[in-house]
């Protein structure tokens, strides 16, 4: 009697679970999916960092054009975006702060660049990407005004 009731508790228990061929063959199912899906996510991620870096520099862009509405000109150089914040020593008509917030540092962690007006009148702000150098591609690529 006893060892009818043996294959038949083995086959209870074998039911019970899964083998380790068939836990190796989900895990390798997983890993293909994730292989496949990544790469995508992280693209998105990238295309998304780019595009706050482009949406801060249209925000800073806005608040010196309103700086340059009340003072008569943009900052220079030397007084940076910091102008926006604090009023510079030589400036009367100055009604800001012009940011709500600090200056923030771009997506990668790094101050953005400012130019004061060349001989066109012209700005120049921007972020140097992820490498934080001029130049590049990709994540790397410059975003500017």
């Amino acid at each position: 009697m006893r060892s009818r009731d043996f294959p038949a508790t083995a086959q209870r228990h074998r039911r019970g679970g899964f083998t380790l061929l068939e836990l190796l063959i989900v895990i390798v199912i997983i890993g293909m999916l994730a292989a496949y899906v990544g790469p995508k996510y992280f693209s998105q991620l990238g295309k998304s960092e780019r595009t706050v870096a482009q949406a801060q520099i249209e925000a800073f862009g806005k608040a010196l054009d309103s700086y340059r509405l009340d003072v008569g000109r943009y900052p220079s150089t030397e007084e940076g975006l910091g102008a926006l914040l604090v009023r510079p020593a030589d400036t009367q008509e100055w009604r800001g702060p012009y940011l709500k917030k600090t200056i923030p540092l771009d997506p990668w962690g790094h101050p953005y660049q400012y130019a004061g007006p060349d001989s066109a009148g012209e700005i120049r702000l921007m972020s140097y990407g992820k490498d934080g150098k001029p130049g590049g591609t990709e994540d790397n690529a410059d975003i500017g005004n």
